[in-house]
């Protein structure tokens, strides 16, 4: 599968583009009737469909045929990150992990955050452009901001893990991790997370971890983890 990719989430009830993809799709790539093209929900399918009525605000298409996408990770990979200052750094990582496969975004208010709030629109369509660049039809979940001890206290199914510069004993990610285990990574501000908040995870179920020798910037270790449970996968 190798082509231009719409998202319409809710394709299957109603069988239209939404405005921006119709747009792109008549105007910009010139479809028409008659011809087909390749739609996802963000859910996991993907859908052959044949455009009925080719108009920028409104393409119609009937769908021929749906295909269940097969997840290219048999595991559930959740990274709660404190956003930067700079907020392009984490548009950043949330695109080139999603490119290389996630399942959810949770942002993290910490003791030492620069960013207190976040505004999540333009993040989730770099998420939607980054998932169809990549030929994907699972978008990742984005949550709202949510305070670090209310997080650390919800349930995971699986293993989880605080990343964080302080001196200790800290196993590196890529040698406590096991193939095919669910993973939720946190990942602190630039100040890092603080000794109380580094305390809490653990007492909560966290273990703490190194992503290796290099001091990192938060997007930068985000995404090392990222990519160090999809190598872990191979």
């Amino acid at each position: 599968m190798d082509k231009t990719i719409f998202f319409a989430p809710d394709i299957l009830i109603n069988p239209q583009l939404p405005h921006e993809e119709a747009l792109h799709c008549v105007k910009v790539l010139r479809k028409k009737e008659g011809d087909e093209i390749l739609i996802t929900d963000g859910k996991g399918r993907f859908f052959e469909a044949s455009i009925i009525q080719a108009h920028p605000k409104h393409c119609v298409v009937n769908i021929d045929k749906t295909i269940n996408e097969i997840s290219a990770w048999p595991f559930n990979l959740h990274i709660a990150f404190a956003p930067t200052k700079n907020l392009d750094r984490i548009e950043w990582f949330a695109e080139k992990a999603t490119e290389i496969g996630i399942n959810r975004f949770t942002p993290l208010l910490c003791r030492h955050s620069e960013r207190k709030e976040i505004k999540l629109p333009r993040i989730e369509k770099i998420l939607v452009s980054a998932m169809k660049q990549s030929q994907k039809a699972s978008l990742p979940v984005l949550d709202e901001m949510i305070p670090f001890s209310k997080f650390v206290k919800q349930p995971f199914d699986g293993k989880k893990y605080i990343a964080h510069c302080q001196d200790g004993n800290k196993n590196l990610l890529k040698d406590i991790y096991a193939k095919g285990q669910d993973a939720l990574i946190l990942i602190g501000p630039e100040g890092d997370f603080s000794p109380q908040e580094v305390e809490e995870a653990l007492l909560n179920g966290f273990e703490a971890v190194s992503l290796g020798t290099s001091r990192l910037r938060t997007e930068t270790a985000a995404l090392v983890g990222c990519h160090t449970i999809h190598v872990l996968n191979q």
